[in-house]
């Protein structure tokens, strides 16, 4: 019945239940939080954790029951077998726009680990929602420019110390760890800024994956290459919520942990970031490739939906 109502009364409709959604789960899981950050005792923490993940993957499974009541999405989906919650993953999909974790969430959740995103370190200060990251053990990161390191040498590698740091928590329970190798939300203006080589996509960052690959690679069942298609443009989070997405395609290709890149020094060894840029740069191509097949085009870049 939701779903046949006039679009901007959808969009408030589904507004109203994703902040019901909120309201219920929240609450405990800031108390949780809290909890664990006053009880800094090693088996304490664990039972919190898993108590604080189950909550998160109730909120999602919320989430994707009011998606299922105003949405009249269609979902092609591909990938997804011999998928494991026991297992742990390193994700990575191209980024279009906020509506991506909602899409990600929905696919993956309860069927891998919870996903942990890296986050810019500033985020660990915005009130509430910073104590529950930091109580889900989503990773922090501070990210210099290539200007910066280069006026400050000295600052290079810091900044993936702290990352690593973080990940190693991830090493006793299993983890999907999320990350958005473009760093922001494709747009053509941000494409030719870059003069990005990828008709669909904007240069791949490496740091991330490979911060990953060095603390967690053996730990790592595959990677998760996820490729996000919305065959009418990338929507807006609010042209979501009003149901005005008619397709969202996702497909997931499980790529093997490259053995050699397990030991790669990316921080202080040039010709190992350039080995590793190599790697990514490939599966890059591929993944724009893809896109192109996905979308029926040949030359024409992805665009925002009108």
């Amino acid at each position: 019945m939701l779903k046949s109502l006039f679009a901007p009364i959808v969009g408030a409709c589904a507004s109203v239940l994703l902040v019901l959604n909120t309201l219920l789960w929240v609450p405990p899981l800031l108390v949780l939080a809290v909890l664990k950050l006053l009880l800094p005792i090693a088996g304490i923490r664990r039972v919190l954790t898993s108590a604080l993940l189950s909550i998160a993957e109730s909120w999602i499974a919320g989430n994707n029951a009011w998606m299922a009541l105003t949405q009249r999405t269609s979902w092609d989906v591909q990938g997804l077998e011999a998928l494991e919650r026991k297992h742990w993953y390193l994700v990575n999909a191209n980024h279009q726009s906020w509506v991506d974790v909602l899409v990600l969430q929905r696919v993956f959740n309860r069927r891998i680990p919870l996903l942990k995103f890296f986050l810019k370190r500033e985020l660990m200060w915005v009130p509430f929602m910073g104590l529950a990251w930091w109580a889900l053990d989503f990773p922090f990161m501070r990210r210099h420019s290539e200007d910066y390191l280069q006026k400050h040498p000295e600052m290079r590698g810091k900044d993936l110390e702290t990352a690593r740091k973080a990940c190693r928590k991830f090493a006793n329970q299993p983890t999907s760890v999320m990350n958005f190798l473009e760093g922001t939300r494709f747009s053509p203006a941000k494409q030719r800024q870059q003069h990005s080589p990828y008709k669909h996509l904007l240069k791949p960052k490496v740091g991330g994956i490979a911060l990953a690959l060095n603390t967690l690679g053996e730990r790592f069942t595959a990677i998760l290459d996820v490729t996000i298609v919305y065959p009418e443009g990338a929507p807006t989070f609010w042209q979501f919520l009003c149901g005005r997405v008619p397709r969202v395609v996702v497909r997931v290709r499980s790529v093997p942990v490259p053995e050699r890149l397990l030991q790669t020094d990316y921080v202080t060894d040039p010709r190992e970031r350039v080995a590793f840029r190599r790697w990514v740069n490939e599966m890059w191509r591929q993944k724009d490739e893809q896109i192109s097949e996905l979308l029926g085009v040949t030359g024409k870049a992805a665009q925002p939906a009108g």
